[in-house]
């Protein structure tokens, strides 16, 4: 309750503080390039390997029943609802959770984030502020490239077995898919990426001194940040439903 009530009241800082000018404008430009740009390598490799296993292993269950020519349309509704912005978000986490834990850690550890605060700056808004706001509007970019990734891998995993144009899978991919079941899943990637920036920044700038409490930090920040992020999707799903967009 008490990790609760910290991690509250950091995050409530964000919403008094971190959004009121001066902005540091060049600092979210950069944290922007490194969490996003740099983070899209390892989130295609996922995003492609991910569409190419789960059509391999539907595939067979599909013949069984006779309904194989339902494999884009299950493929498409799976990645895009669900499986694309969660999977996107828990690779995001790992990834930018342990990195920003591990650096704030290293700065608090240093001393380096005192320093900032006698020299006049203001080490929230500019260490913690841009990099929330950077993950939070990376991660939904990123969802997007990763789905449109992902059903690539899908394409290449049905064309092993039959052979299917790439217009005529797209067609029935998106046969029976709507904006109502878009819309939800890319509005949630906000709030994957919110929290993930949140409680890496959290993690990192009360880390313990040593280097055993970085690694601590960026620990802490990964395994914190996993789970919130199917707590946020619990609830996501939950209200969608109450919505009648399920």
């Amino acid at each position: 309750m008490n990790e609760t009530g910290s991690l509250s009241r950091f995050t409530a800082r964000f919403f008094s503080v971190g959004v009121k000018p001066r902005y540091e404008v060049k600092e979210l430009l950069a944290q922007c390039y490194i969490i996003g740009y740099k983070s899209l390598p390892l989130i295609a490799l996922t995003a492609f390997i991910m569409g190419l296993v789960l059509t391999m292993q539907l595939r067979p269950s599909l013949v069984v029943y006779g309904v194989e020519s339902k494999l884009p349309i299950m493929i498409g509704i799976a990645i895009v609802r669900e499986i694309g912005p969660v999977i996107t978000a828990l690779i995001f986490a790992g990834k930018i959770a342990s990195s920003i834990g591990a650096e704030l850690g290293s700065m608090k550890v240093t001393e380096q984030i005192d320093a900032m605060e006698v020299s006049g700056t203001n080490p929230y808004k500019y260490l913690v502020a841009t990099r929330v706001m950077a993950a939070t509007l990376m991660l939904p970019v990123l969802t997007v490239l990763g789905d449109a990734i992902c059903l690539f891998g899908a394409y290449i995993g049905v064309n092993m077995h039959t052979v299917t144009s790439y217009r005529l899978f797209i067609a029935q991919v998106f046969q029976d898919l709507t904006f109502g079941d878009f819309l939800p899943a890319f509005i949630k990637t906000f709030f994957f990426g919110f929290a993930v920036g949140a409680i890496g920044c959290y993690k990192g700038y009360y880390s313990s001194k040593g280097t055993r409490g970085v690694g601590n930090s960026a620990n802490a920040a990964v395994v914190l940040a996993s789970v919130m992020i199917f707590v946020i999707d619990l609830l996501a799903v939950q209200i969608t439903d109450l919505l009648g967009l399920n």
